[in-house]
């Protein structure tokens, strides 16, 4: 794959991931209940502060006291309310498309890629029909209600506004939940009626390690050559010198044999033999005992995968001693349950190219049908999301509000998110909206300087103060990349619990909670009776 998963930090340290919450959440409480505290003060004197202290009992009380029978007998009106509304009509788009999906995908690529096309189309589509649905029905719920004036009965009952909110999101994501589960299920069938028959669906599991580099003198580097690519995804070693990539993967337990897999990439300076590929060598290293176990050199594959097997006991020719020698695995090379492996070119004047996730040690294949509904899994996460952020907004302003920023929050976290941190970070050249427009007009160079006066100084002032409300929405926007999880089971790999999974999970439970804050609060300050 051409990116590079490495795992959430909550995964390694569950307790500093939620300190971590709790620190921003409590911050973000904090502010807004000293901010209530102030305005009520200057707005109703002594008795304002006392009326806040008042609405945050009520509060914990509301919340301390939950009837599940009521939350739940919200979320089944808004199910019959969204079936009322023709929300399972999606379906018929669905099957539309995967009726005639298979016209306009390449029959004549080669299988994998055909894989790769159908689950990437199945899964996207999914994907694509459920959202916008979820979004309009979670966003045009509760301001449809108070139009209608049918949130009136239900606010006279023994019902809490927390218990609407829950209600609401629970009902939502009810709904989601059967849609997802039957479109996966139907695209499910229809990947294996499309994908040929010589065609393997798998989900690879993955063991990656560290990577770091030697130059062509032997000493450490952190990055190999650039060949001129404008991507430096990759790293590159030279051929026929001590330049090599080292990678350390973590062993867990001893086995009999172990599978290494492998997608390099081969820069070539000349053409060197015809026909022939470029030479790669492993080499096994224990780094405290110093030695060095060379295994038999393969062509690599380029485009395609390498596949090589470690058996337990290593026969070898030791240099040094001149003879024949047999090592064990694990007793003599692993170190520390750490395996050392050195990457080698061995074709002179030739590159080959390498990231971390280029080289793995692969453990026994999983079924396709778990990395495929994983993914599917992801999905649903990822309308819980978009339902608890529509329903939140929902409770303070109207549907064509809440519904563009909903989807505001959606687009920013999918796509521009990584923007948004390089322009605050100053990797992105060409500073700021006003001094961007200034160099697009004066047709300036983003490399070039700018001069040193009044007028710069007053439009580098004007950006920095935008640059300060996206590094707000930055720490509020989350990055919702994990959630899509097509990406690997369209390449064959299954779907890693601690990069993709537990990072949705903990991104949606995390924003939950304050969006029932948030939506409590607002639902109740609001003036119901106000359209």
């Amino acid at each position: 794959m051409n990116f590079d998963a490495k795992p959430f930090l909550l995964f390694s340290n569950f307790d500093n991931g939620l300190l971590h919450w709790l620190r921003v959440f409590g911050g973000f409480t904090g502010v807004v209940f000293a901010a209530a505290v102030l305005i009520a003060l200057g707005v109703y004197g002594v008795s304002g502060p006392v009326a806040v202290m008042g609405r945050v009992r009520q509060g914990l009380h509301d919340f301390l006291n939950l009837s599940l029978k009521r939350i739940w007998a919200i979320a089944w009106l808004t199910i019959v309310e969204a079936v009322r509304r023709k929300a399972l009509m999606v379906f018929v788009v669905f099957a539309f498309l995967m009726m005639f999906a298979g016209w306009f995908l390449d029959s004549d690529l080669r299988p994998d890629l055909q894989v790769k096309n159908a689950v990437s189309f199945a899964l996207t589509t999914v994907s694509w029909l459920t959202i916008p649905v979820l979004l309009l029905l979670s966003c045009w719920g509760i301001p449809e209600d108070i139009r209608v004036r049918s949130l009136h009965t239900v606010v006279t009952k023994p019902v809490r506004r927390n218990e609407i909110v829950m209600g609401r999101i629970l009902g939502f994501s009810t709904i989601a939940a059967g849609i997802v589960a039957m479109m996966g299920m139907i695209g499910y069938v229809w990947i294996l009626r499309q994908v040929p028959d010589n065609a393997s669906l798998i989900c690879r599991v993955p063991v990656y390690g560290t990577l770091e580099f030697l130059d062509n003198e032997g000493n450490v580097s952190d990055k190999g050559i650039n060949t001129g690519d404008i991507w430096e995804f990759r790293s590159y070693i030279e051929g026929g010198t001590k330049a090599s990539g080292v990678y350390k993967f973590p062993i867990d337990a001893p086995v009999d044999k172990i599978k290494l897999e492998s997608r390099f990439e081969a820069f070539r300076t000349h053409k060197g033999r015809m026909g022939q590929s470029l030479l790669v060598r492993y080499v096994l290293e224990n780094p405290s005992t110093k030695l060095r176990v060379p295994l038999d050199s393969f062509e690599i594959k380029e485009f395609n995968l390498n596949e090589q097997f470690i058996e337990r006991k290593i026969s070898f020719y030791d240099e040094a001693l001149k003879d024949k020698r047999t090592v064990d695995l694990f007793d003599d090379i692993v170190d520390q349950k750490s395996l050392t492996i050195d990457v080698q070119c061995l074709d002179h004047g030739q590159y080959i190219g390498m990231a971390r996730p280029d080289f793995f040690i692969r453990l026994p294949d999983r079924a396709f049908a778990i990395g495929y509904f994983k993914a599917v899994f992801g999905v649903w996460l990822l309308t819980v999301f978009v339902v608890s952020i529509g329903v939140t907004s929902s409770t303070f302003v109207k549907g064509p509000v809440a519904t563009l920023l909903t989807f505001s929050v959606l687009i920013i976290g999918q796509g521009f998110r990584e923007f948004m941190v390089k322009l605050i970070t100053g990797v992105q050249k060409g500073g700021g909206p006003i001094e961007s427009w200034y160099r697009l007009v004066t047709h300036m160079n983003d490399t070039l300087e700018l001069p040193d006066n009044v007028g710069v100084r007053i439009m580098h002032g004007i950006d920095n103060v935008m640059f300060g409300g996206l590094w707000l929405m930055q720490h509020l926007i989350p990055d919702l990349s994990s959630f899509v999880m097509s990406p690997y089971v369209a390449n064959g790999f299954d779907v890693p619990w601690g990069v993709a999974m537990l990072r949705s999970l903990a991104v949606t439970i995390g924003y939950l909670v304050p969006c029932l804050l948030i939506g409590y609060y607002s639902l109740t300050l609001r003036e119901l009776e106000a359209k």
